[in-house]
């Protein structure tokens, strides 16, 4: 063992020679995380020769074996992030260099008393004890080379009381949050933009917002007022940054509510702003007509309760095909045209207009579908008819111009 050091200090300054020969992550030919992979395993190799040697001194000098566990790394990680399979494999390598470490993931989305007590909101999130339970650091970002640090870090710590349950009483939801060491607000300065715990306490009726610059309070305002049902999340719905936004999102698609959203990580005054406003410390926030509704949890209580859309006082998304059924049976004579019969905008929906002002003595009705770019595109679909104007009578699609000059 005590040739260990030796061996693997070269293997170290290998890899740190190769990551600083790979490009920046400005470079179009690799990007940071395989930058970032081989300072980490330069930071394993030594970290093995220091703790061979280390595990050979301890055992001339004395004879016994390696001292308790120095601490705990959680890992909060969810299969669908991209992230995972990378952070896993480092992990596993971190274990063997790492023996004062006990390592534990954690599925964040089926352990939600786990992620209320951590304050976890964002996956991945790897958070270190102490053997005593106090919080090492919390890093809620994928940096392989930030985490690797931190582990190492810890590991380093002098064990000073047993560890036989740490882990044991760590994940368990009964137990109180462990306290936080002054290292947890350093890791915790550089990574707070994700680390926002959630709350289910119901939102308060007068929002607060003393002394926010005017300039913030008007665009929360034209914020909320922007859209009837508002969703501010973490992303996009297409692409969410947290697994709380994804879950809100789907909440409300199965509910068929039709929302806008807003990506409060694109606004940094507007994300910090809107928290007191609103008088609610988390994301994502649920608006309906500019009233705060609440978050996640509201949310699943709302949508276990029974019908989310009735509850929240809006109408269900209708589908296009539901609407331009509607919209064909509205009138027992409808024809969807160009403009108006007393303005209409082209030659085909003026002669229209004349053949059924002339043969339509009990009247008719009209859609100008100039208004409408979704009923005029959805329509000839639905018809499968290609071209305006079109005549309904009782829901059933009778032609175009040329047919009803025939029927005439």
């Amino acid at each position: 063992r005590r040739y260990m050091l030796v061996f693997c200090t070269p293997f170290a300054f290998l890899f740190v020679l190769l990551g600083l020969s790979i490009p920046s992550p400005h470079s179009k030919n690799l990007s940071s995380p395989l930058r970032q992979l081989f300072f980490s395993f330069s930071i394993l190799f030594s970290m093995s020769g220091l703790v061979a040697g280390s595990a050979s001194s301890s055992s001339s000098s004395s004879g016994s074996a390696a001292p308790g566990f120095s601490g705990v790394c959680l890992y909060f990680y969810a299969d669908w992030h991209p992230s995972h399979s990378q952070l896993s494999a480092v992990f596993k390598a971190l274990v063997s260099v790492c023996p004062l470490i006990e390592f534990k993931s954690i599925p964040a989305e089926t352990t939600p008393s786990l992620v209320d007590k951590y304050g976890v909101n964002v996956v991945p999130t790897t958070i270190l004890c102490t053997n005593n339970g106090t919080v090492f650091a919390k890093i809620d970002t994928a940096d392989v080379a930030e985490i690797t640090r931190q582990v190492t870090l810890l590991n380093k710590t002098k064990s000073e009381t047993s560890s036989a349950n740490l882990t044991e009483n760590l994940i368990s939801s009964s137990a109180s949050p462990p306290s936080s060491s002054s290292n947890t607000q350093q890791a915790n300065s550089s990574n707070n933009q994700s680390s926002e715990p959630e709350s289910s306490a119901p939102p308060s009726s007068t929002p607060h917002h003393p002394d926010l610059p005017p300039p913030v309070l008007s665009k929360i305002k034209s914020l909320l007022s922007s859209s009837p049902v508002l969703l501010v999340m973490k992303g996009t719905p297409s692409s969410p940054s947290c697994g709380f936004s994804r879950q809100a999102v789907e909440l409300l698609r199965e509910a068929k509510v039709s929302f806008s959203s807003y990506d409060i990580l694109a606004n940094p005054d507007v994300r910090a702003g809107l928290k007191v406003h609103s008088d609610w410390p988390t994301y994502p926030q649920l608006y309906v007509r500019a009233e705060l509704q609440g978050g996640l949890d509201i949310l699943k209580e709302m949508s276990a309760e029974g019908d989310l859309a009735e509850q929240l006082g809006v109408e269900k998304e209708v589908s296009i095909d539901d609407r331009l059924k509607e919209l064909t049976t509205r009138s027992r004579v409808i024809v969807f045209m160009k403009g108006l019969p007393s303005a209409p905008k082209c030659g085909f929906s003026r002669q229209i207009v004349e053949i059924l002002d002339r043969s339509s003595p009990d009247g008719y009705d009209s859609f100008n579908i100039l208004e409408d770019p979704t009923v005029r595109a959805e329509l000839k679909r639905y018809s499968d008819w290609p071209t305006y104007p079109q005549l309904y009578v009782e829901g059933e699609l009778v032609g175009g111009l040329d047919v009803v000059r025939e029927m005439e």
